[in-house]
Parts: structure tokens; sequence; C-alpha cells
């Protein structure tokens, strides 16, 4: 136990400054799984659009995944942090004002915002990688940003009980008042942060064209691991509220229960997911990934009750931990050092549109469709996803043999 914890211990200070200015800032992606279907499905002018809100987080970050990418690569890796707080604080106070002036628009306008910030947020796993002493860390320090979504999934729903009813305030105004104060917060914390240097920089090196890099069996290895785990894990997540609460009639507070568990379940893994890797590899990570996402589509399919969401939520949680924990430590075995701006863009670029293609349909899958055939949907992907793993298994022990 003291060898587990002692490899966390020694971690630079940058990253455990990215570790706490994430906790407070990510507490924004769990309100508006909780509370975006729920506002947007008294404020949409169809049904189907309930679950648009959620949508334009993830298509706020993916637009802005490119041009967050150069806009570090131009200023810093500190300036871009900071902007992307910039834009989720303004993202809160657009949330008020919808909830105040009943304004689909503006809850709209709040989504993007939100999503505009979180392209910035995603760089910071990258921004770990690159202030590390050893490389070989790479896999516990990418798990310690991830486990810092504990604090965000357990405060983050709550700020959608704790603002639903405040006296002289429309429903849910509160939680973005709360949130609002939680990012300037965040930007304290974020205040401590420098920029990495001399790792993996402009190092002067030759720098391939962007097709021969994509090209690679490893980068395409990488983003199948976290472009699927993110959009099925998404696709799910998102109907999860409305079908419990909408179409089957179960309270908002076990909705609750549900989203928060399955959000624990996304990062408590990190406690151990990055010394699994270590001690089998990537390939076996993303297997047992897969066979997580397969025990997911048996027990949603099997009943509504409360326990089938949760069980199915909980193990969806721990599949995509392992996958996109996977993706992201294999992604710089693609790049040198000058390259990696741009291809840590095409990756993330490529893993949110898919989660943002994911989020949108979601909504009118699940009214058109039905919640089991929504479910048996992702069959196709994660069956693909296992065939790819697999490959790359046999592939890595074919060279080392």
């Amino acid at each position: 136990m003291r060898n587990w914890w002692s490899v966390y211990a020694a971690m630079p200070a940058n990253i455990w400054v990215l570790f706490f200015t994430l906790a407070l800032v990510m507490t924004a992606v769990p309100l508006m799984v909780l509370v975006s279907g729920l506002i947007g499905a008294e404020l949409a002018p169809t049904p189907n659009l309930a679950t648009l809100p959620l949508a334009c987080v993830v298509i706020g970050t993916a637009l802005m995944t490119l041009p967050a990418a150069f806009v570090v690569r131009l200023k810093g890796r500190r300036f871009g942090g900071f902007l992307g707080i910039a834009c989720a604080f303004a993202g809160a106070l657009a949330g008020v004002a919808s909830t105040e002036l009943a304004s689909f628009g503006f809850l709209l306008l709040g989504s993007v915002l939100m999503g505009v910030g979180m392209a910035f947020f995603q760089q910071f796993r990258f921004a770990a990688i690159e202030s590390l002493r050893n490389p070989a860390d790479a896999g516990p320090a990418v798990s310690l940003i991830m486990f810092s979504g504990i604090v965000s999934a357990l405060i983050g729903p709550e700020l959608g009980v704790w603002g639903l009813q405040w006296p002289g305030f429309a429903n849910y105004s509160g939680s973005f008042v709360i949130l609002a104060g939680l990012v300037l917060t965040a930007a304290v914390v974020y205040s401590r942060f420098s920029n990495p240097l001399g790792t993996q920089g402009d190092d002067g090196g030759s720098v391939r064209p962007l097709g021969e890099i994509v090209c690679q069996p490893v980068f395409l290895v990488a983003v199948a691991a976290a472009a699927i785990g993110y959009g099925v894990m998404s696709f799910l997540m998102t109907s999860t509220p409305i079908s419990m609460h909408v179409l089957h009639g179960h309270a908002l507070g076990e909705a609750k229960w549900v989203i928060q568990s399955h959000l624990l379940a996304m990062f408590m893994p990190s406690l151990f997911s990055g010394v699994l890797l270590r001690l089998f590899g990537a390939g076996k990570l993303m297997l047992a990934g897969c066979a997580l996402y397969l025990a997911v589509l048996l027990i949603a399919t099997a009943g509504h009750e409360v326990v089938h969401y949760w069980w199915a939520l909980v193990l969806l949680g721990i599949g995509w931990n392992f996958l996109f924990l996977a993706g992201t430590t294999l992604l710089p075995a693609a790049y040198r050092g000058a390259e990696r701006f741009k291809t840590q863009a095409v990756n993330d670029f490529s893993v949110f549109a898919i989660q943002a293609a994911a989020s949108l349909s979601a909504g009118w899958v699940l009214y058109r469709f039905g919640w089991a055939l929504q479910v048996w949907s992702c069959l196709v992907p994660v069956l693909a996803l296992l065939l790819v793993s697999a490959f790359y298994g046999w592939s890595r022990s074919g060279r080392s043999a």
C-alpha cells in the first residue's frame, strides 16, 4: 500500500493544482447531466429537444478542441486554463438567466459556454503528462487527474437539489449561482499553476504530415478507445434521468442517486486504474472496459427498476474509466514533441465530436424507440472496439515475443 501511494505522493505540484482546479470546475458536468434535461423538458418547444442543452455542452467542447489547442500552443497552458475558467463562469451566469427568464435560448448559450470551457479543461490531462519528471508515471498522473472527478461527482448533482428552490428565485437558479462561486474559487487555485518547461516541448525536430500521424495504428487505437468509450457512455447517461424520471416515474432523488453513483464509478477507479495500466498494459485494460460495456447492455435491458439503472450506470462508469485512461496514455506514442498540439487536437476533436453526436441524438432515440432499443443500438460499436482491443493486445504480445 505504501508503494502504491508513493507514486501519487511524488507527483509534481502542477498535477495537484490541476487536480483541485478540475474538482471544482467540472461540477458543471454532473449538474448539467442531472438538471439540464429536466429544465429542457419544461423550456424546450418540443420534448425531443429536452437533451439538447447537455448535447450543447459536448458540442461546445467538440467545436473548441482545435481552437483550444491552437490557443494553448500560442499562449501556453496557463493562459488556456484561465480562458476556460472564464467561459465556464459565463456559462453559469447564462444558466441563471435561463431559469430566471424561462429562456431555452439562454440555457443553450450557457451550455455551449460550459462546453467551450471543458475543451480547455480537457487539455489538463496533457499538461499533467508534460509536467512529469518520469514519463513512466503518465498512467498514474492521468488517473489522478481523472480522480478529481470524484469531488465533482459528489458535489455536482447536489447542486441540483440545493439550488432547486430558493426563495425569490426560479427553480434551479441557485444551482447555477453556486456553480459560479465554485468556478471563481477554481480560478484562485489555478493561479498556482506554472507552464511545464523542458518536457515534450517544441524541440525543433522534424514534423510529419498530419495524415501520416493519424494513420498510425497506435493513434487509431487510442482514438477508438477514447471515442467509442465516451460516445457509448454519453449516449446512455444523457437519457438516463429522462428515462427514469419522465418515462418510468422514478423520483428525482432516485435519478440523482443513479447519476451520482455513475459519476463516482467513472472516477473512483482512478485510485487503482493507473497502477493496473502499468501492470497489465493498455490492451488488457481496454478489453476489461469492453467486457464491462457488454454487461451494461445486458443489465440495462433486463428491466426498468432503479436497481437495473443503478448497476448499468455504475458498470458503464467503470468501463469508461478504463477505456479513456487507456486511450489517453496511448496517444503520446503517436507523436513527437513538436507534433503534440496538432495530434492532441485531432484526438480530442474526434472524441468529443462523437460524444456530441451521441448526446445530441440520445433524447430523440429515447422518445422515438424507447430505452431498450437505445441500449441495444450500442452493441455494434462495443463489439467493434472489442475487436480493436483484441487486435492491439495480440500485436503487442507478438512484438514482445
